[in-house]
């Protein structure tokens, strides 16, 4: 891993936090980038939440090993300042085109020739956005699911112009940091985790949204008869119901349904998930 030492992640949000945090806790000397000190601060709150995550559920972690992490970790609010010196930067801003467009536009400016971008995006393909980069060769998808250091898994997609070695040496990097790499050998809309989770958890909504179970029972239902240890809501819990309703939102006229019916049931009583208030279930911790 000789070609990666710095990494910057752009967005100090819920996931780009995790991310962060994963990649310093596994040695990486770690940027943090957001737009403004009101965002870096809660990052900041994010990432010692992060430390007593790990030292309660990351098997191994010590005061002193997630201790370590946080002291390998930087913020800005200078994107200049992010990447500069970065080998790879890993961008978890808000899915939204424009202001993906507008970060890498910024990027291609300002980082290194070999600085590798990768976009953690889950509903944007890496093609919609390769053009804005300046480095179509060295640009790449690299998405993580939420709660990184327990769902470990981390995608790798391309697109027909991305290097084959700087997608190998993006491989390598995620396995580094202790993710189980996936590479998705050509683009595909949900990659390969959400192909099978948004149907499923659009179906699950589809039950309460019409009137014939409550999440709960739809939950139970879903343990008890797979053995998974968590049914679709409180997956939805977890994922956030502000991103799934993004998600939603830009599907077809059912999946607009479901979005509003979200939004109105939900969303608009400030219930956002784990971590937000709760969200189809109380959050103690919110």
């Amino acid at each position: 891993m000789s070609d990666i030492a710095r990494v910057t992640v752009l967005g100090a949000g819920v996931l780009g936090a995790q991310i962060a945090y994963q990649t310093a806790y596994s040695g990486f000397d770690v940027t943090v980038y957001d737009i403004g000190d009101e965002a870096l601060s809660a990052g900041r709150k994010r990432l010692d939440a992060l430390v007593t995550a790990y030292r309660a559920e990351v098997e191994g972690a010590t005061e002193a090993s997630t201790q370590a992490a946080l002291e390998r970790l930087a913020m800005t609010t200078d994107l200049a300042r992010a990447a500069g010196n970065a080998d790879l930067i890993i961008e978890a801003v808000p899915e939204r085109l424009d202001i993906k467009r507008e970060t890498y536009e910024k990027l291609a400016a300002l980082a290194p020739e070999h600085t590798i971008f990768a976009t953690n995006s889950s509903t944007l393909l890496p093609s919609d956005m390769k053009d804005f980069t300046g480095r179509p060769d060295r640009f790449l998808a690299l998405h993580f699911a939420n709660q990184i250091w327990k769902f470990n898994t981390a995608e790798v997609m391309g697109t027909a112009e991305t290097s084959p070695a700087v997608f190998d040496t993006v491989v390598e990097f995620a396995r580094a940091i202790g993710m189980v790499p996936i590479p998705v050998l050509k683009e595909r809309p949900g990659y390969v985790l959400n192909s099978l989770l948004v149907p499923f958890l659009n179906a699950a909504l589809d039950l309460p949204a019409g009137g014939y179970a409550q999440p709960e029972d739809v939950d139970n239902v879903w343990r008890i008869a797979t053995g998974a240890p968590m049914g679709p809501f409180q997956i939805y819990d977890v994922v956030g119901l502000g991103t799934a309703y993004n998600i939603l939102s830009s599907g077809d006229e059912h999946s607009q349904r479901l979005a509003a019916w979200l939004k109105e049931h939900y969303i608009d009583r400030g219930r956002m998930g784990a971590g937000a208030g709760g969200g189809f279930y109380d959050d103690p911790q919110g």
